[in-house]
């Protein structure tokens, strides 16, 4: 298959459909597993011809840990029209919820149709695509029922981060109803006073009734221009950053100096002649600076990075690359930024290789058989224990006799198969439309997650182990034998112990510890066979009925349990 049109011959023998970059699509990896769903962001053309999609990762709820399922339940709070996931399953709903009530099997379905949002990217070839898809965010104006109704059409509402193995929230909560509007007081009456303190509730930056001119404001701003460039050129540091007179200039002119000289003349009451004895006062000039000065050139380059990244997400970008900036200090910048002619040009380098890459490929519908369809006559038998199934078997998800095609579906010593219509809902939905007890083992076998049913069902084989204790903590066990207990810890097996604690302490006992070693005390045990003998004899006694009392108190419940099945 290829991915672009080569002839129009071609294109009139087959389907095509148009792939676009943002598009969000199937991809298959696997003829037996769910498609993965990606969000296309670039489309590359290899040196070889082949066309590579670099996508955006989005996740379904069987890919991630079962705990990570509980807490994507309980964040059900942002769920349109329910306060948890448990008013959804029983269909209770706020009142001004116009969330019509699901049965059982649209509940399960709709799990089917969310996905979690990552920022992990991967390239995959663009011979993969399946198909076309609707990824959406969870809107609380939504009908959640509407997504089932709507083919291959998903909604998402978390973000999952692969490797730290978390769910975020991807929007704020949108706060409706009368306990989130702002309180307004009554209109005063005509004549009335106001007799609330107004320092308390704003603060005058400027009076627009002052007696200076606007001509006197405007010489008093170039008056405060001066001095900032005057103060840029006595600062060590600045003058490195600025090393000629016009970028001193030019980074004095910007609002922040501005705004310090409006200030200025607001607090000593619009008199000029105390305005510029503050602008210049004993000490020297004061020299005002904003983000753009404060920040390095390393800062910036590290910003761009972050940047190109997350894009405009503020939060992320100060947690992982500039975490000693404040979160104000950053967006700031970025304001800043936006203004300077670096980002013109990074802006036009973006354009220029926009228009380089692919925009648009053709992808032709894929016709080629399944693997897992089950072996009819006429054909080759499949793969993956697709042969030599028992007739009469009915499809795992909606029971029904008759199909077309049948597909082998979970694993193979199970014999299970699904009719073509399911087998097309798990590829696209990742799930059965019927919740089953199998359902929930082949999920298992997802390549994102780990638990035991996967194990179960790839028959692995535990490797054996041995704990070997260091000199240390031998040591401890007979030095802190006092606070170790071991007697009283092996009667509490579950209670956890503060092996940290035991060797601070073993440390420092140690030195005052006796020098000559310590002799162990032999205790006779009894051989195993007279051990086994006399718990044969005492079956018939009332201490040893097998009970739950005897199994809880009895040390050698597993060697009466031998002898009973002897």
């Amino acid at each position: 298959m290829n991915c672009m049109v080569k002839s129009c011959e071609h294109r009139a023998s087959l389907i095509f459909y148009s792939v676009v970059f943002t598009d969000y699509v199937y991809f298959e990896n696997s003829s037996s597993n769910p498609y993965l769903i990606r969000r296309i962001e670039e489309l590359n053309k290899t040196a070889n011809g082949n066309v590579e999609a670099k996508v955006v990762c989005l996740f379904r709820r069987r890919d991630i840990s079962g705990n990570l399922n509980t807490l994507a339940d309980s964040n059900s709070d942002n769920v349109p029209g329910a306060d948890t996931m448990d008013d959804i399953k029983n269909g209770e709903f706020e009142e001004e919820s116009k969330q019509p009530a699901l049965s059982e099997q649209q509940k399960h379905q709709l799990k089917h149709r969310e996905l979690f949002l990552s920022r992990q990217f991967e390239s995959l070839p663009a011979t993969h695509i399946r198909g076309k898809c609707n990824v959406t965010l969870l809107n609380e104006t939504d009908v959640l029922a509407s997504y089932l109704e709507k083919e291959d059409c998903f909604f998402y509402s978390l973000v999952f981060d692969p490797v730290q193995k978390t769910l975020l929230a991807d929007q704020g909560e949108i706060r409706v109803g009368s306990k989130y509007q702002a309180e307004i007081p009554e209109k005063l009456a005509e004549g009335e006073s106001d007799n609330r303190v107004q320092e308390k509730l704003e603060t005058k930056v400027w009076d627009p009734n002052n007696q200076l001119k606007d001509a006197q404001i405007d010489q008093f701003l170039v008056v405060a221009r001066a001095v900032g460039t005057f103060a840029r050129a006595l600062d060590c540091s600045s003058s490195i950053r600025q090393p000629s007179l016009h970028m001193s200039a030019a980074a004095a002119s910007r609002d922040i100096t501005l705004f310090h000289a409006m200030d200025t003349l607001q607090k000593n009451n619009y008199d000029l002649a105390k305005a510029m004895s503050t602008l210049v006062p004993q000490g020297g000039p004061v020299l005002c600076r904003d983000e753009m000065e404060e920040w390095s050139a390393s800062e910036a380059m590290l910003f761009e990075e972050a940047l190109e990244k997350y894009g405009k997400d503020f939060n992320d970008i100060r947690q992982d690359f500039l975490p000693w900036k404040s979160l104000a200090s950053v967006v700031q910048f970025y304001y800043m930024w936006k203004t300077t002619d670096r980002y013109i040009q990074q802006k036009r380098l973006k354009a220029a290789e926009a228009d380089s890459k692919l925009k648009q490929v053709y992808i032709p519908t894929y016709t080629k058989p399944n693997p897992n369809q089950i072996m009819v006559p006429g054909t080759k038998p499949g793969m993956n224990g697709a042969a030599g199934f028992q007739k009469g078997l009915s499809c795992e998800s909606c029971h029904t006799a008759q199909s077309p095609q049948w597909y082998a579906w979970g694993p193979p010593n199970m014999q299970c198969r699904l009719c073509a219509s399911c087998w097309i809902y798990w590829k696209k939905y990742g799930g059965l439309k019927t919740p089953t007890q199998l359902e929930g083992e082949v999920q298992g076998m997802s390549p994102f997650t780990r638990n035991e049913g996967r194990a179960k069902l790839l028959a692995k084989n535990r490797q054996t182990f041995i704990l070997q204790t260091t000199k240390l903590t031998r040591i401890a066990r007979r030095v802190c034998e006092d606070i170790l207990q071991p007697r009283r810890a092996a009667r509490r097996p579950y209670a956890s112990i503060n092996a940290n604690a035991v060797k601070a302490e073993c440390m420092i006992r140690l030195p005052k510890a006796t020098k000559t070693p310590q002799k162990s005390k032999l205790v006779p045990r009894q051989s195993l066979a007279s051990i086994v003998k006399d718990l044969g004899k005492n079956m018939s006694c009332d201490q040893h009925s097998f009970n739950n009392t005897h199994i809880s108190n009895c040390c050698f419940c597993h060697l009466c349990t031998a002898v009973i099945v002897d």
